[in-house]
């Protein structure tokens, strides 16, 4: 391991690998990894490759639909890395080492347009049903309406939950609210265990086109105050919950979308808690930088550019607006995956 990545987690992050590639999380576990995440963007990509295509044969010639092939294909991915990670699990007595596997984006998708207490029902039913029997799996539900009043129930019935698609406190407080409720029914808090993803650089690409009068002090800015401000009011919630495992925030996207800035900016400005969920190119990127990472997660800047944000920056507008784009970007890919397998489908049994 690097002496910069070995900074970065004695200084309190946890590592973890936005994928699942077999590969990439052995690369990472030696990198100090000791989680990781999946989505339908990493199934695809990991499908298009060929490297699965004995497995996809296999439930071919088993006559499993599209649908039934996408999602055991996503099941035996997750449970790979999980393998991988069982150990961190073990030695931290479930505090860290899970993989977090994602429900159906299509119960968001606007062309299905689902009721909302369906979406409801279906992510209480879709979380049981993944979650079963895998106890270093965290189920992924987006902060959604229908996804936020499906907390309660999945923590009452034992789920770890990843609650993702975070942009701002208001969803953060909400999600926060409804899993306390669903673990005060648990009959003790002994494997109670939540975390909460809060997107990091996309706020920076929103802000850079909607807020153009940020100064340039500000602009670019954004997205790390309001993690950091959300990772505060996370710390403060559960600090007398006696929750015998850590309730985190997992700070997500957290790969530049500029150029120009250096790849490690959301790494370095979010070191020291919780835990970070990077590209697999933002993990090198960290372990070769040479970098020397301190705590800085509760460093925040200026008050001046504090207040300026506060004035200029239209939370709920961002809010509707990346929720809208997140929902899309988690759906597309859902349908390019069932697309994919369709046409393999049809090479493979040719």
């Amino acid at each position: 391991m690097s002496d910069s990545l070995i900074s970065l987690i004695r200084c309190g992050t946890k590592l973890w690998l936005d994928s699942i590639d077999p590969v990439l999380v052995e690369q990472n576990i030696d990198l100090g990894a000791t989680g990781a995440t999946s989505n339908p963007i990493i199934i695809t990509n990991l499908l298009k490759t060929g490297r699965f295509d004995a497995q996809l044969g296999n439930l071919i010639a088993e006559g499993k639909d599209v649908e039934e092939i996408a999602w055991a294909m996503t099941n035996t991915l997750v449970k790979s890395a999980q393998t991988a990670f069982q150990g961190v699990w073990n030695e931290t007595g479930g505090n860290d080492g899970y993989v977090s596997f994602e429900l159906d984006p299509l119960i968001e998708d606007v062309e299905t347009n689902l009721p909302h207490q369906e979406r409801v029902q279906r992510y209480i039913e879709l979380g049981k049903y993944w979650s079963s029997g895998n106890k270093n799996r965290m189920i992924k539900v987006p902060a959604t309406p229908a996804g936020l009043d499906a907390l309660e129930e999945l923590t009452a019935a034992g789920v770890p939950l990843n609650v993702t698609l975070i942009f701002t406190e208001r969803q953060y407080k909400i999600a926060c609210d409804h899993v306390w409720r669903g673990a005060q029914q648990l009959d003790n808090l002994d494997h109670f265990k939540s975390v909460y993803s809060i997107f990091v650089s996309r706020i920076d690409v929103y802000t850079e086109k909607h807020v153009p009068q940020l100064s340039p002090a500000a602009q670019g800015l954004v997205g790390i105050v309001n993690a950091q401000q959300i990772w505060a009011t996370n710390q403060n919630f559960w600090a007398d919950k006696n929750c015998p495992l850590q309730q985190e925030i997992i700070f997500a996207s957290t790969g530049t979308k500029k150029p120009e800035d250096p790849p490690t900016k959301y790494v370095k400005a979010l070191a020291g808690s919780d835990i970070q969920t990077n590209p697999p190119a933002t993990n090198l990127a960290a372990a070769e930088s040479k970098i020397k990472f301190v705590r800085t997660v509760d460093q925040l800047p200026a008050e001046a550019i504090l207040n300026e944000i506060s004035k200029h920056v239209d939370f709920a507008h961002m809010e509707e607006t990346l929720m809208r784009e997140g929902i899309a970007k988690f759906a597309d890919p859902q349908k390019d995956l069932l697309q994919l397998i369709g046409e393999k489908r049809a090479v493979l049994s040719s």
